[in-house]
């Protein structure tokens, strides 16, 4: 029997969705401010539950403050705390951003470590953070998944996952390497523009009609 969808394999749906986000977004600028690898890892602590917005908004008087490690450990948990207060999960947040900069001058020569397994290692660092440091800062391919990636992917019927763990391993196999960097932000800006969580049920916004036609509108019942 011959399915009706236009793209009836994760696969089928992979390729299509791999060439129209690369129309949609043909640039991908790394959404968090940042001028070194040391600053785009601190952004990304700082984005743990919380917009990418609100950490552009903090930043700046962060690296005015201590843009390196050597600066960033000579500061008190509660001058950095006060800062990044905004950004949530303080003084955790703070205290991790201090920490890790010791170590950096202790272990890398105050420099961010370019392996996945290094920076893993240091506090708040975990593997999403690594993998977007690692793309970002340093071109490697790597497929950090967010709760927009893995909203949509399940969505999009990529992945039955239901960890973001196992969500990456699907997408790596469904996506040529050398996309990946670019991809993962695709998806992103995707998501927030057009496939938000209440905003389309995998009916409404372009792609998912694209991809499923026939798919029905959720129906909500009110208790």
């Amino acid at each position: 029997m011959v399915s009706a969808l236009p793209f009836p394999t994760r696969a089928d749906r992979a390729a299509h969705l791999d060439r129209r986000l690369a129309e949609l977004y043909p640039e991908t600028p790394v959404p968090l401010d940042h001028k070194d690898a040391y600053t785009l890892l601190i952004a990304v602590l700082l984005s743990a539950q919380c917009t990418d917005k609100r950490v552009n908004l903090t930043t700046p008087a962060l690296f005015k403050l201590a843009d390196r490690p050597e600066a960033m450990a000579r500061l008190t948990v509660a001058q950095i705390d006060a800062i990044v207060r905004p950004c949530g999960l303080a003084p955790r947040k703070a205290q991790a951003i201090r920490d890790l900069s010791g170590l950096l001058l202790e272990r890398h020569g105050g420099e961010v470590p370019r392996s996945f397994e290094e920076l893993e290692a240091l506090p708040g660092v975990g593997h999403k953070t690594a993998s977007v440091v690692m793309a970002q800062a340093f071109g490697v391919p790597a497929f950090p998944v967010d709760t927009h990636i893995h909203r949509l992917a399940q969505r999009w019927k990529l992945t039955n996952g239901r960890s973001v763990e196992q969500t990456e391993t699907d997408l790596k196999k469904l996506f040529p390497e050398a996309h990946w960097n670019a991809l993962h932000l695709r998806i992103i800006f995707y998501g927030r523009e057009h496939c938000t969580a209440h905003a389309c049920d995998g009916t409404v916004c372009p792609l998912c009609r694209e991809l499923f036609p026939g798919r029905k509108r959720a129906v909500v019942t009110k208790k």
